[in-house]
């Protein structure tokens, strides 16, 4: 009797093993996918560098970029409130004052090689905040599947920009239509909470695309379409979540520049694209770095917020 338990046992850690070594696998497949993305990203920049030419901006150009980046750091707010809705619904309610200072300061760890301490710290600060821990892991897991949920919705908006023909109407009308669908089943067969995190998540990616695209806009492309606004959108958020989804990949670094350049190469010039996938990375560093002195802000002088 003792000899089959054992070997139960050792099956089971055997198992743990085996899963924990493919997690490492993964993950060290994510971080070398990343550094090869940050590689190709470089070498093509150095290519251009002779055409490209930072005294073009002026003055209010820059201003211009510090206000997007101001403007990212608030947009975080919406993944906090999405948060905060993804914890009320398992049944803790956060007090909004500390739901910021949990969410925000952990955010600046998804810079960190491995793509996860950013949850790691979500979870270290939440537990010492006398949250349970086990609200705090179903959360991160709900958190990510309903935003890579939201994110592959942007797809339908690229679709225009690779086949001829398509009517960005159609596609657009096809975004709404799949959002509205979803949310509303959502609210109606699961928890309002959840749709109306639903809703805060397609906001800041929304927000996060038109950032870029501000940015495009900056860079003198202003003769954009409605059709190439939207498909930027939809290419700039498919990107983001190729960052979000891979192991091992700091905060989408490489990964995201890669796919944006693969998905836009051919629509843009290649060096306006290149510099305005750096300043777009610059802008979110910024971002978030100004949305953690927020936090911390709020520490000190808590708003709360039911």
């Amino acid at each position: 009797m003792i000899q089959v338990i054992s070997r139960y046992n050792m099956n089971i850690f055997k198992k743990k093993e085996k899963k924990i070594r493919l997690k490492l696998v993964f993950s060290m497949l994510g971080t070398v996918f990343s550094i090869f993305g940050v590689i190709f990203v470089v070498i093509r920049f150095t290519n251009y560098i002779d055409s490209i030419n930072l005294l073009r901006f002026r003055y209010i150009d820059w201003v211009a970029f510090a206000f997007l980046a101001l403007i990212y750091a608030f947009d975080n707010l919406a993944l906090v409130i999405a948060w905060r809705n993804i914890v009320k619904f398992l049944g803790t309610k956060i007090p909004f004052s500390q739901a910021i200072y949990i969410y925000g300061m952990s955010q600046l760890a998804k810079y960190v090689p491995g793509n996860i301490f950013h949850l790691a710290g979500r979870q270290a600060l939440g537990m010492a905040a006398g949250l349970p821990g086990w609200v705090l892991v179903k959360s991160s897991v709900l958190e990510l599947g309903l935003i890579a949920l939201v994110g592959a919705l942007f797809g339908l908006l690229v679709l225009p920009l690779w086949l001829k023909g398509f009517s960005i109407v159609v596609a657009f009308l096809l975004f709404a239509f799949t959002f509205i669908s979803i949310t509303f089943m959502v609210r109606h067969y699961i928890s309002k909470d959840i749709g109306s995190a639903l809703c805060w998540q397609m906001f800041f990616l929304l927000l996060s695309g038109l950032i870029f695209v501000g940015i495009l806009y900056i860079l003198s492309l202003n003769m954009l379409s409605i059709k190439m606004i939207l498909g930027f959108v939809g290419a700039f958020i498919i990107a983001w979540l190729a960052g979000l989804v891979t192991p091992g990949a700091p905060a989408g670094v490489g990964v995201r520049e890669l796919v944006l350049i693969f998905f836009l190469k051919d629509i843009i010039n290649e060096a306006d694209l290149l510099l305005a996938v750096i300043i777009g990375r610059l802008i979110t560093i910024m971002g978030d770095f100004v949305f953690a002195i927020i936090c911390t802000l709020n520490k000190v002088f808590p708003r709360n917020f039911n």
